[in-house]
């Protein structure tokens, strides 16, 4: 008899291009918002920064907690919890301490407090070392609404990211709660209409309100007190904030495009222009190059956040992520031990081969 076919070989999970696409447009909304900094005095560019800084993060923070769903099932995504966290923490933050230092300002290396963007490497850690608490919980996403919302009663300190973790708990936690097929209810005609709506909607009001709104209620981070409002109107304003962000996250969501695009691989490599971006835009910040006067306006506001793209390609290119991976994505196995075998089956279950 002929010998049976080789059974064919499965094909690699592959990944999914709607969630780079998503996440190389949120990191391209990060370098303009962190750009847009100097020129906010400027009607443009304050409008621009509030309605970037409304959604971008909280968009990010529940893509985030969408890919951490089975995070805590894989010795090797455990691993990065070192890998990609802690020890690139430590590398940016005395990085950033020696470029403020090469710029006059006195020496400071506060580990537990983050600096500047590094944040998100110390809340994302807490998220996802939080994660088997919530996937237990029968209701996690009131929860998590809750304490977000009784949060702000409290001055809670920026070390390690406290502040920031609660005040984006909820998005991760929605993150974890999402799945596939939830994406797939954004992708119908009548909702991608309403989600352009929503958008437009949200530009139109940002460039309205901008002049007359303080912006750090939308950092996510500051007590009522500190904001200098009553109880009932911080809790007002988290809430609006929270749907604001929520309508806006689902309405881009809806129109990032789902097939494959030009810009569906940089999406895979976001951590290395989000940890990168810093030292150019700190260093033109510092030269004054984001502060030339012909930048105050519509004009310039375009000109920087078209700079920013341009930035935000090239920090995601592959030859980026060669240069830095040593730095970024270290490879430390060497400190890990080797999972162990598994054991032999027993003789119950094994299975009887018969002869022909």
């Amino acid at each position: 008899p002929k010998p049976a076919p080789k059974p064919a070989a499965r094909p690699g999970k592959q990944r999914e291009p709607y969630l780079d696409n998503v996440k190389f447009l949120l990191i391209t909304l990060v370098v303009m918002g962190h750009a847009l900094v100097p020129t906010l005095d400027a009607g443009s560019a304050r409008s621009a920064y509030l309605f970037i800084y409304t959604f971008h993060m909280p968009l990010f923070v529940l893509i985030s907690g969408y890919l951490s769903r089975n995070f805590w099932n894989s010795n090797a995504k455990t691993n990065k919890l070192v890998d990609t966290f802690l020890i690139p923490y430590l590398i940016v933050e005395v990085g950033y301490a020696a470029l403020r230092s090469a710029f006059g300002a006195k020496w400071s290396l506060t580990i537990i407090d983050p600096a500047w963007l590094n944040w998100y490497l110390l809340a994302l850690l807490l998220w996802r070392l939080s994660t088997p608490v919530w996937r237990r919980m029968k209701q996690p996403l009131l929860v998590a609404v809750a304490i977000y919302l009784l949060s702000g009663f409290s001055e809670i300190s920026g070390d390690f990211s406290f502040d920031r973790f609660f005040g984006l708990l909820p998005f991760f936690v929605l993150g974890l709660m999402v799945k596939p097929e939830h994406f797939e209810l954004l992708n119908r005609l009548w909702v991608k209409i309403i989600a352009a709506v929503t958008l437009a909607s949200a530009a139109a009001v940002a460039i309205i309100i901008a002049p007359r709104v303080k912006l750090a209620p939308i950092y996510f981070k500051d007590s009522y007190s500190d904001l200098n409002l009553s109880w009932w109107m911080g809790l007002g304003l988290r809430a609006a904030l929270l749907v604001a962000a929520l309508a806006m996250s689902f309405a881009v969501l809806a129109l990032v495009p789902r097939r494959q695009t030009w810009f569906t691989d940089l999406g895979t490599r976001t951590l290395y222009a989000y940890l990168l971006h810093g030292v150019p835009v700190m260093i033109a910040k510092e030269l004054g190059w984001l502060s030339l006067p012909w930048l105050y306006g519509s004009l310039g506001a375009i000109a920087i956040m078209a700079c920013c793209f341009t930035l935000a390609i090239v920090l995601c290119l592959p030859g980026t992520r060669t240069l830095f991976k040593w730095v970024i994505e270290p490879r430390l196995t060497w400190l890990y031990r080797r999972p162990s075998k598994s054991a032999p089956a027993s003789r119950g279950q094994k299975v009887q081969r018969g002869k022909c």
